[in-house]
């Protein structure tokens, strides 16, 4: 049994390490002996997980509901492999095989993140490659409008480059797909949509054989994957794997699938090499890599560098949150579920493989499959989102100071590039309202005024313990939504505080009557962004009749909507 808290690393190393004599034949089993311990130490620590019988069930109904032929699982969490498992079938056709730990999987687009992006870091640490540079600077022959496209603009999708080349009519060969993918025309300009595109790691792929001088394939297998002892990890994989390789959809020509070459139609053309898709990987493999991620293990990268291409880099102005390479929030990150928070990172691959790693945690879901066996078409989605919930709620670590915001809610998101902004009303709330304490509140405010959980100040001072005494209502009313010229005064419908109009019969000041039970005024009101209309008026009428009865007054600021991003009109 293996100790409790002892990593799988450490447990093998101590019983293969001690200098102690081999029983007789011991050297004609080193390799046996070396399974069936790496199978006993994934049974014992996958029984100590108490999400693993929720996983099981999540896996086995799919493989049941024959959204899935079968599947390979595995979660880590700081530094220890807390379940390891294979369910189900590797192959169907043309006879079923059975699924193990260690298959082979066409890793279809994670090979963006654990080949091309991966280079890339690598060439930045050398200083070989700028973020900010245009395209051009590194492929010359990228022209026809497309000079303002920068490396980010690929790395992030915003490139305005489609999703990817015509496969028709067909063509062959590594530098015709590379001369395709620098002759293509923009479709919008370069930040203004996402647009998830093939097209841009080809060329990033490319970018990575300019600058080093190797293959994309020679440089990831000698500056990665060796370094990682990622040794199953590879493209173009050799015949002798072929039988541990999970096959993928069935070749039209020859009514067989695709084994051990890439699933991937324009990857094959240009011959199993490419900057998109082309890996074939082991979840061992991704294990070894996303530990490295998280700052535990081996180590190839910078912890700078590994946040400064995991944090959000896609335009300010956009739904859409992109890493360089990864996927942080996006309709494509369903494989983060719904408890990991943003400042996680990951990505899916189109053969049914997914990565996704949360540092706030120190965890990782790693969920391989050949879901496009024998036939494409199945919606991973769900059951993606599922696995990684389960795994996010029964490692169970709370992230102080994290927000779980998911793209696909449509919710506003509270983070930024390099930091988290904090309204007015947060950090009230981060000092438990001090500023406040044994003073009789009055707020001025609407339905603007909401902290990060989306709760109404109103309801947070009171939980506080903030004896708030008088609520003041601006155009439109407390709630925003008065469309008309007067507003009467009335009660807050929660905590029956009395709400005085600042908007009703011609009064638009406070009068010493509604300032009788308040020492001190409090001012939180979202602007439209130009400081002007409700915001500024309603400010500047309340600060004056604050000085005039010598009331203490506090402006909670919030960030302004206007970003700045996009200008237009006359200059």
């Amino acid at each position: 049994m293996i100790p409790e808290r002892l990593s799988i690393r450490r447990f093998l190393r101590s019983r293969f390490t001690r200098n102690e004599p081999r029983p007789q034949g011991a050297a004609n089993r080193p390799r046996r002996q070396l399974l069936l311990l790496t199978a006993l130490a994934a049974s014992t620590c996958a029984q100590s997980f108490s999400g693993s019988p929720a996983l099981d069930d999540t896996v086995n109904q799919a493989v049941k509901d024959q959204l899935i032929p079968g599947a390979v699982l595995i979660v880590g969490h700081d530094g220890k492999i807390l379940h390891r498992k294979a369910y189900g079938s590797r192959a169907l056709v043309p006879t079923r095989e059975a699924m193990t730990v260690d298959t082979i999987f066409d890793a279809a687009s994670l090979t963006k993140v654990i080949a091309t992006t991966s280079a890339v870091m690598k060439l930045f640490e050398e200083g070989k490659i700028r973020i900010a540079d245009p395209v051009n600077v590194y492929l010359p022959d990228f022209q026809n409008g497309k000079s303002e496209i920068t490396i980010r603009d690929l790395m992030t999708h915003f490139s305005g480059l489609r999703p990817d080349l015509d496969l028709e009519p067909a063509w062959t060969g590594y530098d015709i797909g590379i001369g395709r993918a620098l002759a293509e025309k923009s479709t919008a300009p370069p930040g203004a949509r996402f647009v998830y595109s093939d097209i841009n790691f080809e060329l990033m792929g490319e970018i990575v054989h300019r600058l080093s001088g190797k293959t994309l394939d020679q440089f990831t297998h000698d500056e990665i994957f060796e370094p990682l002892a990622m040794h199953e990890t590879m493209f173009k994989p050799p015949a002798s794997l072929r039988s541990r390789i999970a096959p993928t959809e069935l070749d039209p020509a020859t009514n067989r699938p695709f084994r051990g070459v890439v699933h991937d139609p324009t990857a094959r053309y240009m011959g199993g090499v490419a900057g998109h898709a082309g890996l074939f990987t082991t979840a061992d493999d991704l294990a070894k890599f996303a530990t490295m991620m998280l700052g535990e293990g081996k180590q190839i990268f910078s912890p700078l560098t590994i946040k400064r291409f995991t944090s959000p880099n896609t335009p300010p102005d956009q739904p859409i949150l992109r890493g360089l390479g990864w996927d942080i929030d996006s309709s494509y990150s369903s494989n983060r579920g719904e408890l990991f928070p943003i400042g996680s990172f990951g990505h899916t691959g189109f053969t049914g493989t997914s990565v996704w790693i949360d540092p706030s945690t120190k965890s990782f879901v790693i969920l391989l499959t050949n879901s496009v066996h024998p036939h494409r078409g199945k919606n991973l989605s769900a059951f993606r989102s599922k696995v990684a919930t389960i795994a996010a709620a029964t490692i169970g670590v709370d992230a102080p100071g994290v927000s779980v915001v998911s793209y696909n809610e449509g919710l506003r998101r509270m983070i930024v590039p390099n930091h988290t902004t904090l309204t007015g009303l947060d950090v009230l709330e981060q000092e438990k309202f001090a500023a406040l304490k044994g003073k009789r509140v009055g707020l001025i405010t609407n339905h603007t005024g909401i902290d990060r959980a989306g709760r109404r100040n109103i309801d947070a001072m009171i939980a506080a313990g903030v004896r708030l005494t008088t609520l003041f209502s601006p155009e439109h009313g407390i709630t925003g939504k008065e469309d008309r010229q007067d507003v009467a005064d009335t009660k807050d419908t929660v905590t029956g505080l009395p709400i005085w109009s600042l908007h009703y019969n011609g009064r638009y000041r406070m009068t010493p009557e509604m300032l009788h039970d308040v020492d001190t005024l409090v001012f939180d009101i979202q602007d439209a962004g130009s400081r002007f209309y409700t915001y500024s008026c309603t400010l500047l009428y309340a600060l004056e009749e604050a000085g005039k009865s010598k009331v203490p007054f506090y402006v909670l600021d919030r960030p302004n909507p206007v970003t700045g991003t996009h200008v237009e009109g006359p200059l």
